[in-house]
């Protein structure tokens, strides 16, 4: 028998290398055997057809299996859709509400903040409560990347009454309410707020892929708090658990992984966790996270990404400037806690790896430039901080 490798069968199924290898592990591929690391796959296979493909022909089952008590929260976060289909799930949902949620997700993480807007603006006004909250969620979001930050402080004012007033008998409702503050606030480096039940409470009752993103979110949070191994721990076991692969929240999850293993100077850690976020990113142009996590990256993006996709590069590093902007006029004004705005995104990588105690040829060797060209970033940010030492620096990078 012939046999064709991982990546020929990729192309040939216009899907990624990791969606392939998943295929063989599963068992979905007769007769794919594996010589040594690497998978061959018979000449002769087709594409293994996706299970969920007929449970999302119309949402009735997606909502009876994921969201029977969370319509509206989040759909397309919390749906398993192949990578490169997501816009085929939405067009097959029913018309209404939730597929208009769905919708203004789909603009938001493809980095479109405008069209996000247009389609959340009436909805933040509505009595159902999972509308609502996934309303304000992407209303306060895409409104931070316009520079709109009032409108964002109103809907984020708008979640915290709908949590102050939450019936306690309700759980279902306090842990859709916990999982939309939580993400709120982490996601901006703001404090939690203190009426906001404990993590463990509310999980367990959230369904599938709103989990794993309530996941990340704690992930998130140890990584602030620099407990890199636990936060780790969270994330290869949410990964390494899941039965279906949940894109949009599998982006995320790898994203702080990056953060974590960039943290603990493992490089070739951080880049194949980079890698699988882009695998599932890519296909459905979901690349909203990327320029929300540079500044936390390490410079990965410029060592990974901007070398082979130079124009998906350009594109991310818009929505990070566009990003940035909005996050530090609110994080500054709420915690007193100045991270630098006026630096280029090069300047930014190299002053955080700089104030993590990295080396110039170290940065350079890790960014592909040179020393020298490290130096004069790196001076360049000391002399917009107003700052003499890379010990200074640390006061204006999120470490």
């Amino acid at each position: 028998m012939e046999y064709i490798t991982v990546s020929k069968a990729a192309k040939k199924w216009n899907v990624s290398n990791r969606l392939v290898q998943k295929y063989c592990t599963d068992g979905r591929i007769d007769g794919a055997k594996k010589f040594g690391g690497s998978w061959g796959i018979p000449c002769s296979s087709v594409k293994p057809k996706d299970p969920r493909k007929d449970k999302h022909r119309t949402s009735a089952l997606h909502s009876k299996v994921h969201l029977v008590s969370y319509k509206g929260l989040m759909p397309l976060l919390n749906t398993p859709f192949e990578p490169g289909r997501c816009w085929e799930f939405i067009n097959d949902m029913a018309d209404g509400l939730e597929k208009q949620i769905a919708i203004s997700e789909y603009y938001y993480f493809s980095g479109q903040p405008e069209k996000a807007v247009k389609e959340t603006e009436i909805l933040i006004t509505y009595d159902n409560r999972e509308i609502k909250l996934s309303a304000c969620l992407i209303y306060a979001y895409a409104n931070l990347s316009l520079g709109n930050i009032e409108k964002t402080i109103y809907a984020l004012n708008a979640v915290k009454e709908m949590l102050a007033t939450a019936s306690s008998n309700k759980p279902e409702m306090q842990a859709a309410l916990s999982f939309i503050s939580s993400a709120a606030a982490v996601l901006l480096h703001l404090p939690l707020p203190e009426e906001l039940p404990p993590f463990d409470n509310y999980l367990p009752l959230l369904p599938t892929g709103i989990r794993m993103f309530a996941l990340y979110v704690i992930a998130h949070y140890l990584y602030l708090k620099k407990e890199y191994q636990k936060s780790l721990g969270i994330v290869e076991a949410t990964l390494v658990m899941q039965t279906e692969e949940y894109p949009i929240s599998s982006i995320y999850l790898h994203l702080v992984a990056v953060m974590d293993y960039m943290s603990l100077k493992q490089k070739n850690k951080a880049k194949e966790h980079l890698l699988s976020a882009w695998e599932l990113a890519k296909p459905d142009n979901l690349i909203e996270g990327f320029g929300e996590h540079h500044g936390l990256l390490g410079g990965m993006l410029e060592s990974v990404i901007k070398p082979e996709y130079p124009e998906d590069f350009r594109r991310i590093i818009a929505i990070t400037y566009r990003f940035s902007a909005g996050w530090r006029k609110i994080h500054n004004q709420a915690t007193g806690h100045m991270v630098a705005d006026n630096l280029t995104t090069t300047e930014f990588a190299s002053a955080m790896l700089a104030a993590r105690g990295w080396k110039n040829a170290e940065i350079g060797a890790h960014m592909n430039i040179s020393a020298n060209t490290v130096k004069w970033h790196i001076t360049n940010a000391m002399q917009k901080l107003n700052v003499s030492s890379r010990q200074e620096l640390k006061k204006y990078m999120l470490l």
